[in-house]
Formats: structure tokens, C-alpha cells, sequence
């Protein structure tokens, strides 16, 4: 939490909250006194905050620093996560857009040809389909503690050659990992997985000092599929008491727009 608020704070420009900005400024970004003044907060105990000292910070707080900060809504959601150990609480149920995924995904779990697959909370598959092995590679040929769809994705050179987006497709794997790493301090499996990543992959030692963080969305995504371009709109079923989910695949129209269109 503490790395997270300073990555915040140097990033966030004063022009931005009508401070004056002067020639000589030290310190990237806001200055601590800064923060503090504008979330309506002792300077000394946001100090603190950004020392990792043992402090709770209330929900008012931190959507105090959310505002000054001007974190988006999946940061404002993982800053709640680090300070209270929970989801924040508008983090609520499906709403009209997740309703028509949901119908779509079970519309389309038996047409073949579209991957399907199954992860857990680490992002380690435990099954898949034959086009997931066509789509993306032979998860079975993997040794078993590699089997892990952000490791193939970060490590793996036909995962760049797959993806027509792969920095894009790959930072939003990332942030969805830090989230969870977030959720299970005490895992282990996400200690192991981190240290491996970041010895193995310059990108992913970057995203991850930088605090990336990124919610489970529906997206497109486009791969190289035999020499094709094909295009599918990945959505996650998680299922319920359970750290499994299952990454399906579904029709896209091809005159939909693109993300960021």
C-alpha cells in the first residue's frame, strides 16, 4: 500500500488540482504536506501511511486519497483492498452489460471451434479445450508448475506472434493478477509466481513497479489461429464458492468496434 500511494503521488501532476506550479520542484508529482492538505489529513499520519506503518485507514480516508489522487475506479477498488483486506463496497452484482455476457457465454460454451479453459486464482489452467491448444499452445507439453496462462504470455515467443495486441492483452493479465495477489497476501504460490516473472520478463518487472491494477472485464481479443486472424470476446464465468473459473471465448461481430474505438 505504501509503494502504491507513492507511485499515486509522484505520478499526479499539481497543474491538475489548480496547485501552483513552480520551477524547483523536488519531489515528482504532489508533495506528501500536499496530499495531505487536499484529503483533509494530518501530514504526519499520511507519512505514515506512505511508510507502511501499522495504521488503519477508514473508507472516508480513502476515498479521500481516491479523489486527490485520481485514481480510477479499479485503483480506487485495490486501494481499498490493500488498507481493509475486502473488496470496496460498491463492487456490487451484475447489471445489465454482465447479464448479456452471461447469456451469450452459455449460449456459446457448446459451439466448437472457440477455446474454452479453466484457471485458478494464481491463473494456472487445471483444463481447457482442443481450440484453446490451437488458439494459444499445448498447455499439456508444459511442465506443471508452468502451466500458467500470464507466465506462457510474458515468457512464451509465440505468445507475441499470437496476439495482435500483446502488450495490451498482456498489461491487462497483469493488472487482474496483481488484484488478486492483493486478495491472498498469504499465498505463497503468487510469492513464487512474482519473483519467477519478474527474473524472466522485463515488461512484467516494469507493469509490476509501476502498480498497474485492472479489473475483470469483457474485452476483445485477436490472435493468429493458422495463418487467420480470428477475434473473440473473453469473458470469465467465476464460479461460485470456488477459486476456479472458466475463460470462455465468445462470437464477436465483426463490425463491432474495437477497445478504445
Amino acid at each position: 500500500m505504501a509503494q502504491f500511494l507513492r507511485r499515486c503521488r509522484e505520478r499526479t501532476s499539481p497543474a491538475d488540482l489548480g496547485l501552483p506550479v513552480r520551477s524547483r520542484r523536488r519531489t515528482p508529482g504532489l508533495r506528501r504536506e500536499e496530499v495531505a492538505f487536499l484529503a483533509g489529513l494530518s501530514p504526519t499520519w499520511y507519512a505514515y501511511l506512505e511508510q507502511g506503518r501499522d495504521i488503519r485507514a477508514s473508507t472516508e480516508v480513502i476515498s479521500s486519497l481516491a479523489r486527490v489522487l485520481r485514481l480510477t475506479s479499479d485503483e480506487r477498488a485495490y486501494l481499498h483492498q490493500l488498507a481493509t483486506g475486502s473488496p470496496a463496497p460498491q463492487e456490487s452484482p451484475y447489471g445489465e452489460t454482465e447479464d448479456k455476457i452471461v447469456r451469450a457465454a452459455v449460449a456459446a460454451m457448446g459451439q466448437r471451434g472457440l477455446p474454452v479453459y479453466a484457471a485458478d486464482v494464481h491463473g494456472d489452467l487445471v483444463a481447457w479445450n482442443d481450440a484453446a491448444t490451437t488458439w494459444y499452445t499445448d498447455f499439456g507439453a508444459l511442465p506443471a508448475n508452468r502451466r500458467n496462462m500470464l507466465w506462457w504470455m510474458l515468457t512464451a515467443p509465440e505468445a507475441r506472434e499470437r496476439f495482435v495486441n500483446w502488450e495490451e492483452d498482456t498489461r491487462d493479465v497483469v493488472g487482474r493478477f496483481r488484484r488478486a495477489a492483493a486478495a491472498r497476501a498469504w499465498d505463497a504460490r503468487f510469492e513464487e509466481l512474482i519473483t519467477a516473472m519478474r527474473e524472466s520478463s522485463e515488461e512484467f518487472a516494469e507493469w509490476w513497479s509501476s502498480h498497474h491494477v485492472s479489473k475483470q472485464r469483457p474485452r476483445r481479443r485477436e490472435m493468429w489461429v493458422d495463418g487467420e486472424l480470428r477475434a473473440a470476446q473473453v469473458a470469465v464465468l467465476n464460479l461460485a464458492e470456488s477459486t476456479r473459473s472458466v475463460v470462455l471465448h465468445l462470437p464477436v461481430d465483426e463490425h463491432e468496434p474495437t477497445q478504445g474505438e
